[in-house]
């Protein structure tokens, strides 16, 4: 029985166009966690919850990027090593796996934190506190500006390249890990678009509490902000988690139309496992009964016009007719 489909066997299931986004993803990168950093220190020196929160809240962007651009770089330096006995496509969902967890007990923290110093409050130097805000969301706006720009080229190019994309975007819901690497970047454009929204809402809770005294807006928004990355953190665990024990979702359309595109009166598929390799490909494995076997190769072209298969095993049992 043979195994390959065509010429020597590859086993690289990694997302498509890689090289422009890596780089403007690192750009990204470099400005997220530069002013991540600044907003976690400037939220713990000048007593501001909401700040502090909002730190944070870019590390989650800015570690899912990270985790995007590293798994990327081990996944194409590994790509043709054997050991990885499926290709390197889930080291992202690994990563991000173990980031979410992290970033869920983070949450966790500054949760606990707003909600003591709702009870007891911290004195908050606002001025200071207001200007570093304003800094991160412009840091924000510039980094989904990139990001954007990226996202509207890589789906141009992506309808050119192969047109089976039609079918990712009507299931992909937005969950990052399914689909192609475009998925990835459009979940990183909305993240910094919803870090936006937070270092608004810690603007606005720093003006007030200036303005009016309400220092009890500060923590408050210091628990929202908590909850958005606790929210953010579950939707990760649960996608991530989902492609590594290898979960076919249930829009995912793929083992109907295997069943279907095999199936003939005689031939039936009694035993099949599809999975999700790596970022728009999938490995299947086939156990066909047929009353009047064919050569494998004639199945194989029963599935040729499903691209995101990439790694078919098919094998044939003969059943009296």
């Amino acid at each position: 029985m043979t195994m390959s489909a065509s010429g020597p066997h590859d086993h690289v299931f990694l997302g498509r166009d890689h090289d422009r986004n890596e780089r403007k993803t690192w750009a990204v990168i470099a400005l997220t966690a530069v002013m991540m950093v600044a907003e976690i220190a400037a939220g713990t020196i000048y007593g501001s919850m909401a700040l502090f929160a909002d730190g944070w809240h870019m590390s989650t962007h800015a570690s899912a990027l990270l985790i995007t651009a590293l798994a990327y770089r081990f996944a194409r330096r590994n790509a043709s090593n054997p050991r990885f006995t499926f290709g390197t496509g889930k080291i992202g969902d690994l990563a991000a796996f173990g980031s979410a967890t992290v970033l869920a007990i983070v949450a966790l923290l500054i949760g606990w934190e707003s909600l003591i110093r709702l009870y007891s409050p911290v004195p908050i130097r606002f001025d200071e506190a207001i200007i570093v805000a304003v800094i991160g969301l412009v840091v924000n706006l510039v980094s989904a500006w990139l990001l954007k720009d990226d996202h509207h080229h890589h789906g141009h190019h992506h309808h050119h390249a192969h047109d089976h994309d039609h079918d990712d975007h009507h299931h992909d819901g937005g969950h990052a890990p399914s689909g192609e690497r475009d998925n990835n970047l459009r979940a990183a454009y909305l993240h910094v678009l919803a870090d936006a929204l937070t270092s608004v809402m810690a603007i606005v809770a720093l003006l007030a509490g200036r303005s009016y005294g309400w220092t009890w807006l500060d923590p408050v928004i210091g628990i929202i902000g908590a909850l958005v990355i606790l929210r953010w953190s579950w939707g990760l665990l649960r996608d991530s988690g989902v492609v590594l024990v290898d979960y076919i979702p249930e829009d995912e359309d793929l083992p109907d139309d295997i069943r279907s595109a095999i199936a003939t009166p005689t031939d039936e598929v009694v035993d099949l496992h599809v999975w999700q390799l790596g970022p728009g490909h999938h490995g299947a494995i086939l156990s066909i009964v047929s009353t009047d076997p064919k050569p494998v190769e004639e199945y194989r072209k029963r599935l040729a016009d499903m691209h995101e298969l990439s790694h078919i095993t098919i094998e044939v049992q003969t059943r009296a007719a």
